[in-house]
């Protein structure tokens, strides 16, 4: 099992949990189509009002797609296949509030989960980072739904960092990611409470708002990721050359700045 679903009839909240551990909750593309069956399935739970998106254990909420996932792309520069467009609640029509609680380290992919959250609570151990450049990957929608969550100059200064930097829960917090700071063993319950407070409102306005809130920035963010496509085709490196600096990653490893 890549993702575990719980109900509580009672509150109205489900938790979704990425369920990969070992792998530091990495998706892989059975991982990927979970979450868009959940979001789809949510969609119709009449006794789910609100939900909570976090990853198991307290090493990692997410760090992005698992590397051992092989994707078959098209010869076609003009289109590439991204196992992950999907698996955000938004991209799924799920327009009941989600709450991320992030434990550990968000990275790289997660930004697609975060991006397409409510709002974040955010474990006070948590660190944020984008390793894309660092491999010689670009980071396209991943800095695009940073760059319509955090104040510009952040969102750049991390996804051009890679590996070298990491964003602390703290700084997070200070600049508007992250909207409520907890103790690690604090996290879901505090992420709960805020669930818990959105499920016991009428569903039909609380949903409303959710569209209305996207709805704000949803053109400009449409046309930023229609042109992610090309930009991952032109400046990604040929999947072998980022095999070979993911290999040599240990090698020349740099403890990352945390600020």
């Amino acid at each position: 099992m890549t993702l575990r679903v719980e109900r509580d009839k009672a509150t109205g909240v489900a938790v979704v949990t990425l369920d990969r551990e070992r792998r530091h909750n990495a998706i892989d593309l059975a991982t990927a189509a979970a979450l868009g069956e959940v979001w789809r399935e949510l969609r119709h739970a009449e006794d789910v009002r609100a939900v909570v998106l976090t990853g198991a254990g307290s090493a990692a909420f997410c760090t992005g797609i698992d590397r051992g996932v092989d994707v078959p792309q098209p010869a076609s520069p003009y289109s590439a296949d991204d196992p992950l467009i999907a698996i955000g609640p938004k991209a799924c029509d799920l327009w009941k509030p989600v709450i991320a609680a992030v434990n550990g380290m968000a990275c790289g992919g997660a930004f697609y989960l975060l991006g397409e959250s409510e709002f974040i609570v955010s474990s006070s151990s948590a660190t944020y980072f984008d390793p894309h450049t660092t491999y010689g990957m670009v980071s396209a929608y991943e800095a695009v739904y940073m760059a319509q969550r955090m104040p510009f100059g952040e969102a750049a200064r991390m996804s051009l960092m890679g590996t070298a930097e990491r964003l602390s829960a703290q700084r997070a917090y200070e600049i508007g990611l992250v909207s409520e700071l907890a103790a690690p063993g604090e996290l879901l319950p505090a992420a709960l409470r805020a669930a818990q407070t959105l499920a016991g409102f009428p569903t039909e306005s609380v949903q409303g708002t959710v569209r209305a809130l996207w709805s704000a920035k949803q053109a400009a963010l449409q046309q930023a990721l229609a042109q992610a496509p090309a930009l991952i085709a032109l400046g990604n490196l040929p999947a072998e050359q980022q095999a070979e600096l993911f290999a040599g990653r240990r090698e020349a490893a740099v403890e990352p700045r945390v600020r």
